[in-house]
């Protein structure tokens, strides 16, 4: 799938773990972790089941607040952000691709898109207006007045992707964001995904068991037991 390059590039900014600890009751979900993540690289993380690669996701965009440890985002330090600065920085620098698409099933394609847009108080003709520019790049024109319902699994994720990247976000977190595909509809995906965050300058980072999806990123983070077990750059 092919795409024209934006004409504005997004502000992308580096992103830093320090001494990262979680815990849900007795068990240790991420134990001491460092991690910094260049502006505009693409990172899969990976590990078994139970490895913490989600809630090393959810700590990084601010969904979660470590029990220690700190996550900046350039100059911010998101971690020590109250909830509603942490909410509105979701809204404005973060975009979020995840495995079952999560597209709000009674609005149309177009609206989902244009919903972050819409959120941060875009007016809705220009709002609407990006948003099916940005699915004109993906394939999608002629499905912005279908439902979720509508649209095959590979559509949707595309619906999703757009959403993902219409506020021109710093980082993009993709959370298995090829799990309920096929192989061969994953790879479109995960291209589309890729070449789109690469045009915007995004940060990306994708939380993933597949070594395939993997391979479009440029550089492997693996966690163990809550650790940071590899780290690679192709």
């Amino acid at each position: 799938m092919t795409h024209s390059a934006p004409t504005h590039t997004a502000v992308a900014a580096g992103l830093a773990a320090s001494g990262l600890t979680k815990s849900f009751g007795s068990v240790r979900a991420l134990a001491d972790v460092d991690l910094v993540i260049r502006s505009g690289e693409a990172v899969s993380i990976m590990g078994p089941s139970g490895s913490g690669k989600s809630t090393l996701l959810h700590c990084l965009a601010g969904i979660l607040v470590p029990d220690a440890g700190t996550v900046t985002l350039g100059a911010d330090r998101v971690s020590a952000l109250p909830d509603a600065a942490r909410s509105r920085l979701r809204r404005e620098r973060f975009g979020f691709v995840f495995q079952d698409n999560q597209l709000l099933t009674e609005l149309p394609a177009d609206e989902n898109v244009a919903l972050p847009l819409l959120l941060t108080g875009r007016p809705r003709p220009r709002a609407i207006a990006l948003a099916r520019d940005w699915m004109a790049r993906f394939g999608l024109a002629g499905l912005e007045g279908r439902r979720p319902g509508e649209l095959s699994g590979g559509q949707a994720q595309r619906v999703a992707i757009a959403r993902a990247l219409v506020g021109r976000p710093a980082v993009v977190f993709a959370d298995e964001p090829t799990g309920a595909l096929d192989q061969a509809t994953g790879a479109e995906v995960m291209s589309v995904l890729t070449d789109a965050a690469s045009d915007l300058g995004s940060t990306l980072i994708v939380v993933t068991h597949d070594p395939h999806v993997a391979g479009w990123c440029s550089r492997h983070v693996e966690l163990r037991d809550g650790r940071v077990s590899a780290d690679e750059r192709r």
